[in-house]
């Protein structure tokens, strides 16, 4: 049975293959399972994972658990955020108040003063600066919002992409992200430039080479890469 071929009945209460019920019982809930082939469940013991067998992978029982990651799942245990290896340890010595999932070996942090940041396998802070918030890395680059109440992109080594600034920003997806400033949302290119004059209600980014935009009468339109429309929806 591979792994990759189990569901989550509609639920959210056990899995699936082929339709059926697989482990010979139920949960309170579960969620899908992720690389290597691990899932997370709670029972009235409390939150854990198991292998595609069923199996629990270890003895201790969390307040939550969520998929792993980078062969690291993050778990909730008291009033503390942190991630485990696939032992059910503790991966690194630190807690956080929230923790995301690892993306690209990197994780978006939240400490108990509210300050985002990036962490590394091992727990340690990749680099120095603190943000209101910050998302997943994606093709080495993350979105973050400053301590100005302004968005920038930013590498793994915490250096700013390009020196603009933004109301609200999205991550890159095949070289072009979405950003908003004061007249709306819009396209930019990895120097932080926009590639049309334009500005929407809401944007999407693009799909190979077009994109669902809302104008602000509301009505829905695909664009092209130069802004030019190309179907009314």
């Amino acid at each position: 049975m591979n792994w990759q071929d189990i569901k989550v009945s509609a639920d959210n209460s056990h899995f699936l293959f082929d339709g059926k019920q697989i482990f010979g019982r139920k949960f309170i809930e579960v969620l899908k399972f992720h690389s290597p082939g691990l899932a997370p469940v709670k029972d009235k013991s409390g939150s854990y994972h198991i292998d595609s067998f069923g199996n629990q992978l270890y003895v201790e029982r969390f307040a939550r658990t969520f998929g792993f990651y980078c062969n690291r799942a993050a778990v909730v245990h008291a009033d503390k955020c942190f991630h485990i290896t696939d032992t059910g340890k503790q991966a690194y010595k630190d807690t956080f108040a929230w923790t995301g999932n690892f993306q690209e070996n990197f994780c978006s942090v939240r400490n108990s003063e509210n300050k985002y940041f990036h962490i590394d396998l091992d727990g340690n802070r990749i680099y120095n600066d603190s943000f209101l918030y910050c998302g997943d890395f994606k093709d080495g680059i993350a979105c973050v919002k400053t301590s100005k109440g302004l968005f920038r992109h930013i590498y793994s080594n915490g250096k700013y992409l390009h020196d603009k600034e933004f109301s609200d920003l999205g991550i890159y997806h095949k070289n072009f992200a979405i950003a908003k400033d004061n007249g709306g949302w819009y396209h930019i290119d990895k120097s932080g430039n926009e590639i049309y004059r334009q500005r929407f209600l809401a944007v999407e980014p693009f799909y190979n080479g077009f994109a669902l935009v809302t104008q602000f009468d509301n009505d829905k339109i695909i664009i092209d890469e130069n802004g030019n429309t190309v179907v009314k929806i």
